[in-house]
């Protein structure tokens, strides 16, 4: 059947996506061929499709696409992550909708909400993903809470704590009193914030007199235990070794001496409060100081706090500080700038707390990792974002990994004691068994006396295992899907996660396989709307992914986005894209549906001009072919989009179609319809990556094909042989036949009108091209010419000159008319602007490039003035 006379988009897409699905053309299983492979950056089950994932799965779509196309196997591993923190703020939000308290909720029935969870919203974002088009083979679809991914998170936790890389400690961390679990540094995002400096007075005991101490948070001299100065200043060697009395505790404190101490910043005397600052801490280390930790965990005063038991840190903050002025001990208050630790999962201030948490080793197992992408093993795309990366592996801290939550793999460490140290690290609780008794030297020991870790691992922690874990690389590590898959080949991700999960999926591979996890990392800008501010849900600038797809059809959201998405850079989204990505696809279907309506007469050869023209778009092809390939080599999305698009849409549309077209209600010979058939299926590989949907309807269109004939998994282009002559010859052509449209604009000559050419021709441009150029702009004749043509209209192409007659053409009379006007007014202009130039007063008071303008204006009138004499002059013969 013809195709519609407009490409239906909704209808196409659903059509073709279930064809493919039900073929099973995007499953994988290890064969004769060569892998090419992609994990997908799991998006948080819960999550729903935004911007960003938008483009981060369109890029790895073009590359699995033509992977597909190239002979690879290719196998696009698709899944989702747990996301602890977020997947549980989530579902105890839902519980207190519900009038439930999380913290009356056994484990297990928590578990069971969050599982509930799950199971009804997540998993929405991968159905959302087959809109868009994602090629992933959906039979592997993982989720990084399945049984063998956890039971893989476990094994590897094991024995890594056998290895003595994994340990407990009782260490400093950043705590989320909004999730009330700990972050790891990396998690922490830093902001510049106002607040106050507060400037209070320690009496020193047996004295009336004061040490002034200068502090942000005046909340926390509930919890202080000292205070500090340096040991060369001499504003205080008097002190050192005396005590203090803590404002409104009344807590006795001794001054101590530490050169950590910074005589020139505030007062030169610090207040120490262990319990929470990390500096504190080891300050108190040093000195045996008593630790009071005065918050509970969700940023709220305990017992500690006195008569602010209960009350909010901040609340306390305003409040302590009225306080601590009624009673004479507030010095001053001064506005104050500084920076203050936020959750990057909650947005709340990080509250620093003493905790025993798990950590692991990080320094030796960066190693490897450093140098891989050092030598480029790994290589990260652009090579701008190696540097950061070096800076965190380089100075890279113990990885906090214990959470505390109860969604997600719990630790599978068992306490048999009430000792810190009265534990033991086990896959299942029969081998923890086993290895209690062992330590205790009781037989008698049951399971039932053992108490697991409440803790859970940071996700993380099973993510970075993910190229591995999917292929059951941890369980099984010869299986055969992990050697045939693994390592996979590219990853295309964003930076803000470089270091929290491309750095340490390096760490895993080289820890667990001795071998780099993937090729090459390509890390994608963040989606900014035009205005260069970030997308969010606040700003309300952040399109409904889903919206864009119902309104511009997938093909042309995908093209809309990776017109502009340069590697790393940010990319600048505007609604005026995905509409010039819907152009595209619909000059694509126009394009054939042009083709298709042409009739053909068997008895008709080959015009010259249609030959010329297939021959040099078979040129053009292999040169953009090649293009095409340097810039797939470099990773250079963007620019295959764009390099494809010009050579379809000027080319081949605006270009060769023109060329071949027979006259109106005129057959096209057999073999001219053949070879552009034949030209339309290359053009359709070569775009299929970008706009599968509508390459695919076009090609089932053009002849009806056997499954194994799909376009989804057939071959790539093959350039052909490039001949340098007839494209420079054809540049030449271009010009001269829009030379030809100019005249005919800019003098009103009607199309239809035949119009005879003269030309000089000093470039030597073969005859052959004559019918080409005839056919093209509708010429009777064209005459090589030795002198200028009167009466005529010129223009020039390089050294050629070409001549139009205007007798017969045009209104001679009217036309000198028109230009005797046009000369007026030039001269009139140019009088004007030599008058300005001649004022010696204002060549010399104005600034230079105002001068520099209007000596520009003089030239330009002047090239005009002669221009239209010579019309005039070649007018009046």
């Amino acid at each position: 059947m013809p195709l519609a006379q407009k490409y239906d988009a909704k209808s196409t897409e659903d059509k073709w996506y279930n064809y493919w699905m039900e073929h099973d053309f995007f499953t994988s299983v290890p064969d004769d061929r060569e892998s090419y492979t992609i994990v997908i950056p799991p998006p948080n089950v819960t999550g729903v499709l935004h911007m960003g994932h938008m483009l981060n799965n369109t890029i790895q779509d073009v590359l699995i696409r033509r992977a597909r196309l190239k002979g690879y196997n290719a196998c696009w591993v698709p899944g989702t992550d747990h996301a602890s923190i977020a997947t549980e703020a989530k579902v105890v939000k839902k519980l207190k909708e519900q009038g439930i308290d999380k913290n009356d909720l056994s484990r297990e029935e928590f578990l069971k909400h969050a599982w509930d969870w799950t199971d009804e919203y997540g998993g929405i974002i991968l159905e959302q993903l087959k809109k868009l088009g994602a090629s992933c083979d959906w039979s592997r679809t993982k989720f990084t809470l399945d049984a063998d991914m956890s039971a893989s998170v476990i094994q590897v936790f094991v024995d890594l704590f056998n290895k003595g890389m994994i340990y407990r400690g009782y260490r400093m961390v950043n705590w989320d009193p909004e999730a009330k679990t700990t972050l790891s540094d990396e998690e922490v995002v830093y902001e510049e914030r106002n607040g106050h400096l507060y400037h209070l007075k320690y009496q020193i005991k047996g004295s009336e007199d004061f040490v002034s101490i200068a502090t942000t948070r005046p909340e926390t001299i509930l919890g202080d235990t000292a205070i500090c100065v340096h040991p060369d200043d001499e504003r205080y060697t008097n002190l050192v070794g005396k005590t203090v009395i803590v404002p409104i505790v009344n807590r006795e404190i001794p001054v101590i001496a530490d050169e950590y101490v910074d005589m020139e910043f505030g007062t030169g005397a610090l207040k120490i409060t262990p319990a929470h600052d990390e500096n504190d801490k080891k300050i108190g280390e040093t000195h045996d100081l008593e630790v009071i930790d005065i918050f509970h965990e969700d940023g709220s005063l305990n017992s500690f706090g006195l008569h602010y038991e209960g009350k909010d840190r901040f609340q306390v903050r305003k409040e302590i500080s009225q306080e601590l002025e009624d009673k004479g001990l507030l010095i001053k208050k001064e506005d104050h700038v500084h920076k203050v630790g936020t959750s990057e999962r909650t947005g709340a201030v990080i509250e620093p707390r003493l905790s025993d948490q798990w950590f692991l080793k990080m320094e030796e197992l960066a190693q490897p990792a450093i140098k891989a992408v050092r030598e480029d093993i790994v290589e990260l795309l652009p090579a701008k974002f190696k540097s950061t990366y070096f800076h965190w592996m380089e100075n890279v801290r113990d990885w906090n990994i214990s959470r505390q939550l109860m969604w997600g793999q719990r630790i599978p460490a068992y306490f048999y004691g009430d000792g810190k140290e009265d534990f033991v690290v086990a896959s299942t609780i029969e081998d923890a068994v086993t290895l209690s008794r062992k330590r205790t030297g009781s037989n008698s020991l049951q399971a039932t006396d053992l108490r697991q870790e409440n803790d859970v691992l940071d996700t993380w922690f099973s993510s970075w295992l993910w190229p591995i874990s999917v292929f059951n690389g941890v369980l099984e590590p010869e299986n055969e899907e992990i050697n045939y898959y693994y390592p996979t080949r590219d990853l295309v991700t964003g930076p803000d996660i470089l270091f929290f999960w491309v750095a340490r999926m390096i760490v895993a591979g080289y820890e667990l396989r001795d071998e780099k996890p993937f090729d090459k990392v390509y890390l994608t800008g963040l989606v900014r709307d035009k205005q260069r501010r970030k997308m969010s849900k606040s700003l309300g600038n952040s399109p409904d992914a889903l919206k864009l797809i119902e309104e511009y059809g997938a093909d042309g959201v995908r093209v809309g986005l990776l017109l502009s998405a340069a590697a790393g850079n940010d990319i600048m989204f505007d609604v005026d894209l995905c509409q010039q990505g819907k152009g595209f696809v619909n000059k694509l279907w126009n394009a054939y549906r042009l083709i298709e309506g042409w009739e053909v007469n068997e008895s008709l050869s080959q015009p010259e001009y249609a030959a010329q023209g297939l021959k040099w778009y078979k040129s053009k092809f292999a040169q953009v072919l090649n293009e095409v390939e340097d810039h797939y080599s470099k990773y250079r999305i963007s620019d295959v989009l764009m390099t494809s698009y010009k050579l379809i849409y000027d080319d081949f549309c605006g270009w060769l179609l023109e060329i071949i077209k027979p006259e109106y209600q005129q057959p096209i010979d057999p073999k001219t319809l053949a070879e552009v058939k034949s030209i339309f299926e290359d053009n359709l590989r070569l775009m299929h990556p970008f706009t599968p949907f509508i390459t695919e309807e076009l090609w089932q269109a053009i002849e009806k094909r056997d499954v194994k004939d799909a376009l989804c998994i057939n071959t790539w282009p093959i350039a052909g042989s490039i001949n340098t002559d007839i494209l420079n010859d054809f540049e030449l052509v271009q010009d001269v036949i829009s030379g030809i449209r100019t005249v005919r604009k800019d003098k009103q000559i009607s199309f239809k009108n035949e119009i005879s050419l003269s030309a000089i021709n000093n470039e030597n441009l073969a005859s052959d091209y004559n019918p080409l150029i005839m056919k093209m702009g509708n010429v009777s004749s064209i005459e090589i010419v030795s002198e200028p043509l009167s009466g005529a209209a010129s223009y020039r192409v390089k050294s050629n000159e070409y001549f139009i007659p205007l007798e017969g053409n045009i209104d001679v009379a009217a036309e000198l008319e028109k230009l005797a006007g046009e000369l007026k007014r030039a001269q009139g202009f140019l009088t004007g602007v030599q008058k300005k130039l001649g004022n010696e007063r204002f060549v010399s008071n104005a600034a230079p490039a105002i001068v520099d303008k209007e000596k520009q204006k003089e030239a330009d009138a002047l090239a005009k003035i002669d221009t239209i004499q010579a019309s005039i002059k070649a007018l009046k013969g």
